[in-house]
């Protein structure tokens, strides 16, 4: 089971990439995402009709003690920063972990972050965007099988084509 928490979502400034952030997770092999920070109910909706749509079992909820989620985790803790130990050196170490929370930050990440995740991990130690991050760590977590994973229930399933779109509807 893999959990995604977007730390200190803002709603007026967020929304738009806390909402990426949960639509990455999902598309890339996490089960479910949860949103700390200000309370947005809008967005958890949002994230819960996609995945109503598109399949699978990913859930989304609202989590206002940030702190208490992280330490009652019963996993290994993974934060994505640019400052910590290079994605490659430690991604054979998580391969493998059945239950894992990786920890996604909005606004400036509180320190106590650092010493509570088991692992700070970079996927480059250049400034980047929280989304690529986490889509390439789960691409390299997965060993990119993710991006075979078949979503149950899907109202809406893409056919692949060369030009245009197909689908077919449920």
């Amino acid at each position: 089971m893999i959990c995604v928490l977007r730390l200190g979502h803002r709603k007026a400034r967020d929304k738009r990439v806390t909402t990426h952030v949960a639509l990455v997770a999902r598309a890339f092999g996490a089960d479910k995402v949860m949103l700390s920070g200000e309370r947005d109910d809008a967005v958890v909706e949002s994230i819960k009709k996609v995945s109503k749509k598109w399949g699978g079992r990913f859930s989304a909820r609202y989590e206002k003690n940030w702190k208490k989620a992280l330490r009652g985790f019963k996993g290994t803790t993974v934060h994505l920063t640019m400052y910590g130990l290079p994605l490659c050196d430690v991604v054979g170490k998580l391969r493998g972990q059945k239950n894992m929370m990786v920890i996604v930050g909005a606004e400036k990440v509180p320190r106590e972050v650092y010493s509570l995740a088991d692992f700070n991990v970079s996927v480059t130690s250049q400034p980047h965007s929280e989304v690529a991050a986490l889509a390439v760590f789960l691409h390299e977590f997965f060993s990119g099988k993710e991006l075979d994973k078949k979503f149950g229930g899907a109202e809406i399933i893409l056919e692949p084509s060369a030009k245009g779109k197909k689908f077919a509807r449920k």
